[in-house]
């Protein structure tokens, strides 16, 4: 396993090859199955939105090892058309796609640590951390 792994989101088939990267190395890692699901659910919605939203991105995985933890970094960058109003994107419920509206505020929910960053017209890169516990 390379210490930075990543997967372009291409077509909708690259969504499920990111989710079963992720789960194999939250597993690889020893996260409880319960986590692995938590780190699997986050990659399908992460690489779900560029596969909706942008031409092409890709989503990076990052082991993360200190002397006293070690987790996942997950990132998803794109080239996209980047998001208006970040605020309103992360509010529950707010949806564009006709979908249930989990999306971002999901992701954040479900992983330890969540940033997000995105310029109209240049593309959208959300960096997010999963730690052992």
């Amino acid at each position: 396993m390379s210490p930075q792994s990543c997967v372009k989101i291409r077509k909708e088939w690259d969504i499920v090859s990111a989710r079963q990267l992720g789960r194999e190395m939250a597993k690889k890692l020893g996260f409880s199955t319960v986590d692995q699901a938590r780190i699997a659910t986050a990659v399908s919605e992460l690489a779900r939105n560029i596969y909706l939203y942008s031409e092409e991105g890709q989503i990076c995985f990052e082991v993360l090892e200190t002397i006293e933890r070690k987790g996942l970094s997950m990132s998803a960058i794109d080239t996209g058309p980047g998001i208006t109003d970040i605020s309103q994107v992360m509010q529950d419920g707010y949806t564009t796609s006709g979908g249930l509206g989990a999306g971002l505020p999901g992701v954040k929910r479900l992983m330890d640590e969540f940033d997000i960053q995105s310029e109209v017209g240049q593309g959208t890169q959300i960096s997010t951390v999963k730690w052992v516990r």
